[in-house]
């Protein structure tokens, strides 16, 4: 399955985290020399191949956990980020990066100060200034053009809501509510400050697992047409143009200054880094496994396909298997759907099927629900405990007692990068079709989030992953779920369900303001419950990753880069 556009888990140091993160093996095995990270070297070219294009490398934009990662350690510096250590501990702590502490707070967490370091300078020589941090921030409320980006400012940041419970400040490209924004986030020489409606205690992990806080200079924004632009201010910078389906060069930054930097950070050590797009997975598979001469010093976000697992984990000191934090799962749309389709469907969801098509235990664990049994808020569903290999029968019955004429013409949208996706799809079609569907599988070769986020997209059920963007269910069901922070004209941003509940939503606020972690536990885990009593979504497992490498690459993941490759550590023998 090509699910490897995923979202990304900033994890702290909670003990369920741990455990799971520690026994997916994020650093190395003591006698595999080819992932161990105190072998680095400096200098050669490392490639990093992908077989579908990367969605955005805007960085208000990006917000697939691989593209996070990479980006983080090459191009994009943050106020705070997570360092590259292996120890769990220390990994899920966030350190200063461009600003010069991990922040002050104050009003119980409402307030935020940062200050920004001297010395830090943009790929032309010119300043980072409190301004571009203010000016990114603004970036995120224009969600009719920066759209598919984290969503969480729009909830937090002080700023008064209109009728549709959305903030009133639309944004840097028109003047409605700029003076709103003004007072939310004000600098003051290289200081800059949050203002929040609520408290927001970690703010720093926020910040650290995401792109959303990133500075940006206003005389270089294009809008939609920064897309696919990179201006850095890290260690690499882009040669020439990315090609959104050939990829792009990263070489050294001559502006970027290591002494305001730390190695625990970005060693860089890499000369140049070769982003390759558009091979095939089966391809990428074959020609890692054979360790062909042009991909010996390679490493890739496109995972070991089932066909290729035996070659593959028979290669030990280049191969890997990681657990990640991410869970798969179906969205109906419930613009085209009934809640008695979306219980039919969910209820004829065959997942044994699903996951056998897809490799196995190797590949998944079962999922009851779209957050993660890693995730503090956790809970099972109760609509989704027992979801195995569907019920044609029963699904039948609520469709027919419904009133639904059969067959009920069913259009399901995934990501069709591999064989593999293919299969698990039919797997689907199959027991769908016998339940009283008519199923059309839509296959997406292209950038696939960005084409699901069409609100007006000709679908019916679509599928997506999702990992918690730090460790609360907070970052789960509230930025897939929430209307007022998702749904627009243009886009749904991430609700690409164009899901929408007044009583989901008031749980959120509940959660939001809730005072103790146990009161906002409660409140997520009811709106959990509303999910499922909607069939808002269909949860189907939790993934694994497998990888293989080249044999000149010193290979390492860490709890940062969530089981992709962490561009921060590895080097070129």
């Amino acid at each position: 399955m090509a699910n490897t556009r995923k979202r990304l888990l900033a994890a702290s140091a909670t003990a369920a985290l741990v455990v799971s993160l520690a026994a997916c093996g994020g650093g190395s095995s003591d006698d595999d020399d080819s992932s161990n990270p105190t072998k680095a070297t400096k200098g050669g070219t490392l490639t990093y191949l992908l077989a579908s294009p990367m969605g955005h490398t805007d960085p208000h934009r990006v917000y697939v956990g691989r593209d996070i990662s990479n980006l983080s350690r090459t191009v994009y510096r943050q106020l705070v980020t997570f360092p590259t250590a292996t120890d769990i501990e220390t990994a899920n702590t966030p350190v200063a990066d461009l600003a010069t502490d991990t922040g002050t707070s104050s009003d119980d967490g409402k307030v935020w100060k940062f200050t920004v370091k001297d010395g830090v300078t943009w790929q032309d020589g010119k300043d980072i200034t409190c301004e571009d941090f203010k000016y990114g921030a603004s970036r995120a409320f224009a969600n009719d053009v920066i759209t598919g980006g984290p969503n969480y400012l729009l909830s937090y940041l002080d700023i008064p809501s209109d009728a549709d419970g959305a903030p009133v400040y639309k944004g840097p490209y028109t003047d409605k509510g700029q003076a709103d924004f003004d007072k939310a986030v004000t600098c003051d020489g290289k200081t800059i400050t949050y203002n929040f409606k609520k408290a927001w205690p970690d703010f720093p992990l926020a910040i650290a697992a995401l792109h959303m806080l990133d500075p940006y200079r206003a005389d270089l924004d294009k809008g939609e047409g920064s897309n696919f632009e990179i201006f850095s201010n890290g260690p690499y910078m882009l040669e020439g143009k990315w090609d959104e389906n050939k990829g792009g060069t990263l070489v050294r930054n001559p502006e970027y200054d290591a002494s305001t930097d730390s190695p625990e950070n970005r060693q860089a050590n890499p000369e140049k880094i070769i982003f390759d797009i558009g091979k095939t997975p089966e391809t990428i598979n074959d020609l890692l496994i054979q360790d062909n001469a042009e991909v010996q010093a390679a490493v890739t976000g496109t995972r070991v396909l089932p066909q290729y697992i035996a070659q593959a984990s028979a290669l030990k000191d280049r191969y890997q298997n990681v657990e990640s934090p991410y869970v798969d799962y179906l969205v109906p749309n419930t613009k085209r759907l009934s809640l008695e389709v979306r219980e039919a469907l969910a209820v004829a969801t065959n997942v044994e099927a699903w996951i056998t098509a897809g490799g196995g235990e190797k590949f998944y664990k079962k999922a009851d629900s779209i957050v993660n049994p890693v995730v503090p808020g956790y809970q099972p569903v109760e609509q989704f405990k027992d979801l195995g290999a569907g019920d044609p029968d029963a699904a039948k019955k609520i469709l027919e007692d419904a009133g639904v004429k059969l067959p009920y013409k069913l259009k399901f949208t995934y990501d069709g990068a591999s064989e593999t996706a293919d299969k698990q799809a039919a797997a689907l079609k199959e027991t769908w079709d016998k339940s009283g569907f008519e199923t059309t599988l839509n296959p997406l070769t292209d950038a696939y989030y960005p084409t699901i986020q069409d609100p007006n997209a000709d679908s019916d059920v679509t599928w997506a992953g999702w990992g918690a963007d730090w460790p609360s269910a907070l970052t789960v069901t509230a930025p897939l779920f929430d209307s007022r922070i998702n749904l627009t004209p243009s886009s749904n941003n991430q609700d690409y369900g164009n899901y929408k509940s007044d009583e989901f939503n008031k749980l959120v606020d509940e959660a939001q303001a809730a005072g103790t972690l146990e009161e906002q536990t409660k409140a997520l885990q009811a709106a959990d419950a509303v999910l499922g009593k909607d069939y808002a979504y269909v949860p189907l497992e939790i993934s694994l990753f497998n990888w293989v490498h080249g044999s000149k690459v010193n290979f390492a993941t860490t709890p940062a880069s969530n089981g992709f490759a962490d561009l921060g550590l590895i080097s070129v023998k």
